[in-house]
């Protein structure tokens, strides 16, 4: 099958093209997917680059996120049937490829309607930007969030379940994007790259700051985060390091920064605490019904162009979600 192999750590540049690569099999309690469309996730940067923990080692067939038809069904498999179009995670990688092998447990139904390219974002978006908001930031009405990389996957889900939820959004994203968080309800938006980003959520929240933050981008910009948060009982809740790493000290936490810090991993949540990540699915199937959550409209590229989906996405040129269509 064709599929893009990663094949060093120095970043998506290194992805190749490959034609002879073998047709996973199924495995107890695994599917098999024919990928109609592939997810493109700041976490294959990270895994390029060798930043994310535990990642997969060259050579391997990048990407972690795909949707697409069941056309196997390992032993043991009962609840997913070949037939069936899902959506899912593989944090392993196989994803940019013509077939991916999901844990049948992973793979989510696709709602009645959509397309396997609409329902990307289903399963990493939306419950990452669910899970920072609701059970680990405890987002109420009448708060205020400050959502950083705001024109992304899961800064526009963000944005959107803010609003759903009653809160004021002051959104971050570079200028020639603000119309388009705008446009999804944000009440606010600042430039990401302004110097005084921490000082003019202050002046929005009269000197208060945000009761919580979403902090995707990491690097200098942590610090100003934990500026412009409200002391004592505000909340950052950390899901990315865009940007690059930054450092926190418990001198920082004690005389400068006495806010809640929070660590968000997806994966880690659903292995760690599947209960609370039950919640936030059923929840979001409840948003789902309601019209909140929207089928996804990405930006659609060739398999063969993933090396350019990537280094676009890292650069920040991109608004919204990225798809490779094999």
């Amino acid at each position: 099958m064709r599929a893009l192999q990663q094949t060093s750590l120095n970043g998506p540049g290194d992805l190749r093209l490959i034609t002879d690569a073998p047709v996973p099999s199924p495995g107890p309690g695994e599917v098999l997917v024919k990928v109609t469309a592939a997810g493109v996730n700041f976490v294959d940067i990270s895994q390029s680059r060798g930043a994310f923990a535990a990642g997969p080692r060259p050579p391997y067939v990048a990407g972690i996120e795909a949707a697409g038809t069941v056309v196997a069904a390992g032993p043991g498999v009962t609840a997913v049937a070949p037939g069936a179009n899902v959506v899912g995670v593989s944090i392993g990688g196989g994803a940019f490829a013509e077939y991916l092998l999901l844990p049948a447990a992973a793979a989510v139904p696709i709602p009645a309607g959509w397309t396997g390219v609409q329902a990307l974002g289903l399963v990493v978006n939306w419950p990452t930007a669910l899970a920072a908001l609701k059970p680990l930031g405890a987002l109420a009405a009448g708060q205020t969030v400050l959502i950083h990389a705001a024109a992304g996957g899961t800064g526009q889900a963000a944005v959107r379940m803010a609003k759903h939820y009653g809160a004021t959004v002051i959104a971050a994203a570079s200028r020639a994007k603000h119309e388009t968080v705008l446009a999804l309800g944000a009440d606010h938006v600042l430039d990401s790259r302004r110097a005084d980003l921490a000082a003019a959520v202050l002046q929005l929240t009269g000197g208060a700051g945000a009761d919580l933050v979403l902090e995707s981008a990491g690097g200098p910009t942590l610090a100003a985060s934990l500026a412009a948060t409200r002391r004592v009982i505000g909340r950052v809740v950390v899901f990315g390091l865009a940007a690059g790493e930054a450092s926190i000290t418990n001198w920082d936490l004690v005389y400068r920064h006495q806010v809640h810090v929070i660590g968000l991993n997806i994966g880690t949540l659903i292995q760690a605490a599947p209960q609370i990540f039950g919640e936030v699915m059923a929840e979001l199937f409840t948003l789902l019904a309601a019209g909140v959550v929207a089928p996804a409209d990405p930006s659609t590229y060739a398999l063969a162009d993933g090396p350019k989906a990537l280094a676009e996405l890292e650069a920040r040129t991109t608004v919204g979600k990225l798809a490779l269509i094999p």
